[in-house]
């Protein structure tokens, strides 16, 4: 890698024209260092309440600015505007009843509805990195992991090089991505041969330090291990969880969870917890685990509906 001044310029994507006539426009930081090198794409925010991701790209900013950087970096840190905006995970039905989760409509459509034609704007931009990570904020009863694309070892690869301690091979590349077929960032990514991780960092909906430091060094981990800077990778053998399941509730009532903790491993028929009725205080249900695992994910107790994922668990390797 040269020694080479970072050029560094703000460009803004259109995403969406309202009723108004007003454009929805969206910011992409763009890091040009010795051509010589691999381009990325970082995005954050897909879903409106997972801010760690654009804090961690905010702090990666002076390191990528500051430093001798091989290829280009693009970075989005606010990647649908619509549900950041209105502080809610997904889009609101108001705009796009039909297609409200960003990350179930990748590559978008031109044509399509609100939320497809903001996907094409940006997958335009993505589709010709050489990686992709898009960083993701779990809820704060759910064990920080990065997820890959089971089948492609270069996206797990990348998922062991962002260094979180466990890595969870989820979902499935879409066979052909020139049939039109929709799914997650990720999942087209790999049908289109781009290796793309998604870090499931703690925490969403507040700016946590020790979330922020994570992703900041992952993607910089990230960054080394595509030659992309100059560094150390810091990485140690994670573990590997597969077959991620939800765990139901087949009750509404109140769920109370039992003295467990996500990242614990449990054996089959392991009480997770038990669902209540708060007016005639009967136990209603109790959840059991069906098989061993590690809880990846679990509720502390709160109001549910019968039908409700109160938690996931997961498979370890």
């Amino acid at each position: 890698m040269t020694d080479r001044d970072v050029t560094h310029t703000v460009e803004t994507v259109p995403l969406a024209r309202l009723p108004s006539g007003r454009t929805v426009e969206t910011v992409l930081h763009r890091y040009r260092g010795d051509p010589d090198g691999p381009t990325v794409y970082l995005q954050a925010l897909q879903h409106g309440g997972e801010v760690n991701g654009a804090a961690v790209l905010r702090r990666l900013h002076d390191r990528l600015t500051k430093s001798a950087l091989a290829g280009e970096v693009l970075a989005v840190p606010v990647a649908n505007p619509f549900a950041f905006d209105h502080r809610v995970y997904m889009a609101p039905t108001r705009l796009d009843a039909i297609n409200s989760n960003m990350n179930r409509l990748w590559p978008g459509n031109p044509d399509g509805t609100l939320m497809e034609r903001l996907v094409d704007s940006l997958w335009q931009r993505a589709a010709g990195a050489d990686a992709i990570v898009d960083l993701h904020t779990g809820g704060p009863y759910m064990r920080s992991h990065t997820r890959f694309t089971p089948g492609d070892s270069r996206s797990r690869d990348l998922a062991r090089a962002f260094g979180l301690d466990l890595i969870v091979a989820d979902g499935s590349p879409i066979a052909d991505p020139d049939t039109g077929g929709q799914g997650k960032l990720r999942e087209m990514a790999a049908a289109a041969g781009i290796p793309a991780i998604t870090p499931e960092l703690a925490h969403s909906r507040e700016i946590v330090d020790a979330s922020v430091d994570r992703g900041v060094a992952g993607v910089e981990n990230v960054l080394v291990e595509l030659g992309a800077i100059d560094g150390l990778l810091q990485t140690a053998e994670p573990t590997v969880g597969t077959e991620k399941t939800p765990l139901f509730t087949e009750e509404s009532g109140l769920f109370r969870s039992n003295d467990l903790s996500v990242g614990d491993r449990i054996e089959a028929g392991t009480e997770i917890g038990e669902v209540f009725d708060p007016t005639s205080y009967e136990s209603l249900q109790t959840i059991v685990a069906d098989r061993a695992g590690m809880l990846l994910s679990l509720n502390r107790g709160s109001t549910v509906m019968e039908g409700e994922s109160i938690g996931s668990l997961i498979t370890v390797e």
